[in-house]
């Protein structure tokens, strides 16, 4: 097992706030911040320098902001993941941010222990995306849907983005359908060329990221999501 901590990058062009995200995050065991930058140019700089494999960015910063410093922060490095982390919920600046590669984008209301798991599971590889703003998504992309032809593609922007809402890997959304098809585990590790105890483990986390307890509310919220 890596007992390795992460390394974070904190941007923000507030001291408090850098400060303070600082300390609660450098608790962790988990985590460990290696930088700390004001504005997005020093972030490129830190990035060189430290590699960190996860940056915390905020949107609004002089001299470079956070939409522009993550664009080339993915240019430089795509490895390194980008969590926008800010206080402005417009539609925009989230369309700008995802745009620019982030990975996940988060209000700064959140809970500390939440965004401390946030950023764990955007370094294992995952997306990130309150739901309140998911729901905007969603109805931004049905906005852009001005032909039948989009139809199609716009439900899948729909689904993927619900999906992602939860924190559900691509995998364990191909187990969701499966098990909303009435399939058993045997039947679905068949399906998707996986062990059953592989399945087994895929949909108890399906059960703790969705909140239910068993096969038939996840189905049931997934319809009523429309993740399905």
């Amino acid at each position: 097992m890596n007992t390795t901590p992460l390394k974070l990058l904190l941007v923000d062009d507030q001291d408090l706030i850098r400060e303070s995200l600082h300390i609660v995050l450098d608790m962790d065991p988990e985590i460990h911040v290696v930088g700390l930058a004001e504005n997005g140019h020093i972030a490129l700089k830190q990035c060189e320098e430290q590699q960190p494999d996860v940056v915390l960015m905020d949107i609004h910063m002089p001299v470079m902001d956070g939409v522009e410093a993550t664009r080339q922060i993915k240019a430089a490095w795509p490895q390194i993941r980008v969590i926008i982390l800010t206080t402005f919920q417009e539609i925009i600046y989230v369309m700008d941010a995802l745009g620019a590669g982030a990975e996940g984008y988060l209000l700064k209301a959140i809970h500390p222990k939440d965004l401390a798991a946030g950023i764990k599971w955007v370094h294992q590889g995952g997306t990130l995306i309150p739901q309140d703003i998911a729901k905007m998504l969603v109805q931004q992309a049905r906005g852009a849907a001005d032909s039948t032809s989009q139809g199609a593609g716009i439900k899948a922007v729909e689904e993927q983005v619900r999906a992602d809402a939860y924190g559900l890997s691509e995998r364990e959304v191909q187990v969701l359908h499966c098990i909303a098809d009435g399939l058993n585990n045997r039947e679905i590790a068949e399906k998707l060329f996986l062990s059953e105890g592989t399945v087994k483990n895929y949909i108890s986390s399906i059960y703790s990221k969705m909140d239910v307890r068993d096969r038939v509310q996840a189905s049931k919220k997934a319809h009523e999501e429309g993740m399905l």
